[in-house]
């Protein structure tokens, strides 16, 4: 399994917007094939401050993703809504319990 997790920072005043338009792409992500599961995270700390954890079974079906309209339309509402682009990091998960994730 992949896991990328992906750190976003809205605008003030973006908060709601934003989580509306990643629920939706969080919602059609989870049907995807290579996707097992796909989190949406608020930082309680920082309204504003958002994790995406993306968990893949492949290391092909990220690239997958990205060619949906449902990613793609969520890229075009979303980054004008970022104070600073995103960031992302990869991980492989050396540890899976029973649940399939």
């Amino acid at each position: 399994m992949l896991i990328v997790i992906v750190d976003v920072l809205v605008k003030p005043g973006s908060r709601e917007e934003f989580i509306a338009i990643t629920e939706e792409n969080a919602r059609e992500s989870r049907k995807e094939p290579g996707i097992a599961r796909f989190d949406v995270l608020a930082d309680e700390a920082d309204p504003d401050h958002f994790q995406l954890i993306e968990v893949y079974r492949t290391n092909d079906a990220p690239a997958a993703h990205k060619q949906t309209a449902h990613y793609n339309r969520w890229r075009e509402l979303a980054e004008p809504l970022m104070q600073r682009p995103r960031s992302s990091q990869r991980f492989t998960n050396i540890s899976p319990d029973d649940s399939g994730f």
